[in-house]
């Protein structure tokens, strides 16, 4: 009975270690993850055709958004509404870097997309690039993006894209600090601008 006690006791203390370096690795990658860049290195063009590369998050606050100009509805109304927080939260402009990132490069020329945001704002970047390069892109900030067919039975025909509708928020270091929902409440959303410009 002593050696099955014993054993059991062992046992607990073990577990209690496994434990606690869990809880320490974890929290060393939360923290790492915190400390550096969000996303990827990336060499791709704005919309004028001029090289872009992840220099441009760096230095104020970025507000990060991935979309396609065939949209129909989600990319159009969260830049619409994208210009209208920064107005609010960056009156005079500046202040906040703004991208427009495209999931679909194979129609996204950036002359396409310069035209596509100066009808919406004249604060957001558009950003395209070679088909293989907006994959990386993509993949390393996280953003989920897939071709959806418009006809089942024409895969190879017109299509549409899914993709991630959040607006991401990254400090002047290029980190990671949040997201503007899709449908998020204005006020919120402008309070999160604020408080990004503030560090």
């Amino acid at each position: 009975m002593k050696a099955i006690r014993l054993a059991l006791w062992v046992l607990i203390a073990a577990m209690a270690v496994a434990l606690g370096w869990l809880t320490y690795e974890w929290q060393r990658s939360e923290n790492e993850f915190a400390a550096k860049p969000y996303g990827v290195p990336f060499q791709l063009v704005d919309q004028s055709g001029s090289p872009i590369t992840e220099a441009a998050f760096r230095g104020r606050p970025t507000a990060l958004f991935f979309g396609f100009t065939h949209c129909p509805e989600i990319c159009p109304t969260t830049l619409f509404e994208l210009d209208g927080w920064l107005r609010q939260a960056d009156p005079e402009g500046g202040n906040i870097g703004a991208y427009f990132v495209t999931v679909d490069p194979e129609r996204d020329t950036p002359e396409l997309l310069g035209d596509y945001v100066a009808g919406v704002s004249d604060r957001i970047i558009g950003i395209s690039g070679a088909p293989d390069k907006i994959k990386a892109v993509v993949k390393g900030f996280n953003v989920y993006a897939k071709k959806v067919p418009v006809d089942a039975q024409k895969p190879d025909g017109d299509y549409t894209m899914d993709h991630t509708a959040s607006v991401f928020l990254l400090d002047a270091q290029g980190r990671f600090k949040g997201t503007i929902a899709w449908g998020e409440n204005p006020e919120t959303a402008v309070t999160k601008l604020e408080n990004l410009l503030k560090g």
